[in-house]
């Protein structure tokens, strides 16, 4: 237990150090091995969630800019509210249908939508199923910004984000 977290303590270092350049997650920035060897594997997708969003939020470049954000409105109390990417964006359930034949996710997953939304996975998750054609896809908001596709009649689901 302790040298989980050393290791998570050493991460949360080193994602605040890398966080200036923009965040990247626990699976991004570790092999599988080191992944595995913290114990991070045995974590259901959404305790990962948890834990990135976390780091993330507690990283030294986003409570730096959180404190300069506070600093400029302080200062500047007529000018519009300071909101992030993710506040701007409208967080509503998405239904459409997949574009094409699916047969699963593989860790770099790229979903369109017949509406022409184009979704990426965002998660590692590998999952295959049987091939449906053209199945209804559901996109809703999930905890901390993320989103999460799911497949209608299918069970599980992984995380996504728009790129087009």
């Amino acid at each position: 237990m302790n040298k989980i977290l050393i290791v998570l303590l050493f991460l949360s270092v080193t994602l605040s150090v890398l966080a200036a350049g923009g965040f990247s997650s626990l699976e991004e920035q570790m092999t599988g091995k080191e992944f595995s060897a913290a114990g991070l594997d045995k974590l259901s997708q959404q305790e990962l969630d948890v834990l990135n969003s976390w780091l993330h939020s507690h990283s030294v470049a986003t409570l730096a800019s959180k404190t300069a954000s506070t600093d400029v409105a302080d200062s500047a109390e007529d000018q519009p509210e300071l909101k992030s990417e993710d506040e701007d964006e409208d967080r509503t359930t998405i239904t459409s249908k997949l574009v094409g034949t699916f047969d699963g996710w593989d860790g770099q997953s790229v979903f369109e939508l017949e509406n022409g939304q184009i979704w990426a996975q965002t998660s590692k998750t590998k999952w295959h199923t049987k091939e449906v054609e053209n199945p209804v896809a559901i996109i809703e908001p999930g905890m901390f910004g993320t989103w999460r596709l799911h497949v209608e009649g299918l069970d599980k689901d992984c995380r996504v984000k728009r790129i087009q």
